[in-house]
């Protein structure tokens, strides 16, 4: 990340929107090799033990990051798309050597069991056509929409870079790198159907150690992943965020139902891990958990982020001279 922080403020813009997100995704990947993990146990279901907050929710707040890769890849988080995944040539050149499939991490969709999302024939053709131009997008659909600080939607958020974790009284509030989420705990009824937002509208309860949400008015803008994967404004995603008593990792579930793109539902996990200042540091981490790691840069304070701030040149493709 130190790398791309000096092309970004020395080097002069060349060439296409977005090509600056791909070369620092990738040094954020090698930067988060210390500690990323090739395989996890899902945290099992039960009663919360841990602490709470006045209010009688588990205290699950504080700093987190997933642990088995960034958003490159939904079906293979740590594996290559192919040619076009790490364009252009001179960030290729540096990027990480992939071990055998067998070695890396299992595809986050967990159901259906090929580890596949089950889309519907014109969907499938739709999603190869987002990857293919994922590097060249000649329209402005195919722009990845991070590469724009737009919202990662409701699963993509937690694949990139970390995220804090804020609780209040009827509330759990997510603070990403791009755009925030808030819970509503309150029983509140969803919104009207016709208010769309990128994060969908979300209604959740505590069930033990397990935080059950229900999110709906989906805009279906946000990817699944730079693979291309999507859904519709239809969909409906029932959510669990299962916390391990013990405060160091949680995973999450999401379970997406949308007749108009899939032909059965399919669900995405998602492991997660707390970042403390005891968690070594790298350059995934210091966008997590800038009170140990911020030094005297404060471009890696989660409030100093370009998606936050919208002062900086995010997004260029510029020289690597």
């Amino acid at each position: 990340m130190r790398n791309c922080r000096r092309i970004r403020r020395y080097a002069r813009p060349l060439f296409l929107l977005g090509a600056f997100v791909i070369a620092c995704g990738i040094a954020s990947a090698q930067g988060m090799r210390g500690w990323r993990e090739t395989s996890f146990v899902p945290t099992p279901k039960g009663e919360w033990t841990g602490p709470r907050l006045p209010d009688g929710q588990p205290d699950v707040s504080g700093h987190w990051s997933n642990t088995i890769g960034n958003h490159n890849n939904l079906t293979d988080p740590q594996g290559p798309l192919g040619a076009d995944d790490e364009a252009p040539q001179t960030a290729r050149q540096n990027a990480r050597q992939p071990r055998p499939r067998s070695q890396r991490a299992p595809s986050r969709i967990s159901d259906p069991p090929d580890g596949e999302i089950p889309l519907q024939p014109w969907a499938r053709a739709k999603q190869q056509e987002f990857l293919k131009y994922l590097n060249n997008p000649i329209r402005p659909e195919y722009v990845e929409p991070f590469a724009r600080c737009a919202p990662g939607g409701p699963s993509k958020s937690f694949m990139w870079h970390g995220y804090e974790i804020r609780q209040y009284p009827g509330y759990v509030v997510f603070l990403f790198d791009s755009g925030n989420r808030v819970i509503h705990l309150d029983g509140k009824p969803h919104l009207p159907p016709n208010l769309k937002l990128w994060n969908g509208d979300s209604r959740g309860h505590w069930e033990g150690n397990s935080l059950v949400v229900d999110t709906t008015n989906n805009n279906s803008k946000a990817r699944l992943g730079r693979t291309g994967e999507f859904v519709s404004e239809n969909a409906t995603i029932v959510e669990r965020f299962t916390f391990d008593p013990n405060g160091d990792r949680f995973t999450y579930d999401a379970t997406y139902t949308d007749p108009t793109v899939l032909t059965r539902p399919f669900t995405i996990t998602i492991p997660n891990r707390r970042i403390t200042d005891k968690t070594p540091a790298d350059d995934w981490n210091n966008l997590t958990f800038p009170a140990k790691h911020a030094g005297d840069d404060p471009i890696i304070e989660a409030y100093e982020r370009v998606c936050v701030e919208g002062n900086g040149d995010h997004g260029l493709v510029v020289s690597a001279k």
